[in-house]
């Protein structure tokens, strides 16, 4: 069995963003040739996951006021600003906008597609009149009865 501690630090540890992430994160915005210490990296993977639990918390009370239980970005981006994260706050929107601008887009395309796929198939479709054009001729030539045909 394990004491206090360890259990503490495994529960911290699955609230964390996983290590390679955040240092592939922070390598983005550094020259090619620096180097990033594994203390780095684990303070600043502390560091962010406090900060999204932080804003996070800010977001769930609002939802809570508000008697929802699905918290949107909107939330996110109101509690940034409530915490004085306004500069963040502004860029999230602005972020946000976008990617809902991209996603209506991606959406009426796919409509779209499929609209015009049930288009194509019901055009490549044989109608009603070659199906019994079809079944009578089928039935001309395979009636045995008699072995003639009509």
């Amino acid at each position: 069995m394990e004491d206090g501690e360890g259990a503490a630090f495994r529960e911290m540890a699955e609230q964390l963003l996983p290590i390679a992430n955040v240092g592939r994160i922070m390598k983005k915005v550094l020259p090619p040739s620096a180097k990033v210490s594994k203390e780095a990296k684990e303070t600043m993977q502390e560091s962010v996951s406090e900060f999204i639990s932080f804003v996070t918390s800010e977001a769930s009370k609002a939802c809570k006021q508000e008697r929802r239980k699905t918290m949107s970005g909107d939330d996110v981006c109101s509690a940034m600003s409530a915490l004085g994260f306004d500069k963040y706050a502004g860029a999230m929107r602005r972020y946000l906008q976008r990617y809902r601008e991209l996603e209506e887009d991606r959406a009426s395309q796919e409509r779209n597609n499929a609209e015009i796929m049930y288009r194509d198939h019901r055009h490549d479709r044989p109608s009603d009149t070659d199906d019994q054009d079809r079944n009578q001729a089928t039935t001309l030539t395979f009636d045995r009865r008699t072995d003639r045909l009509f």
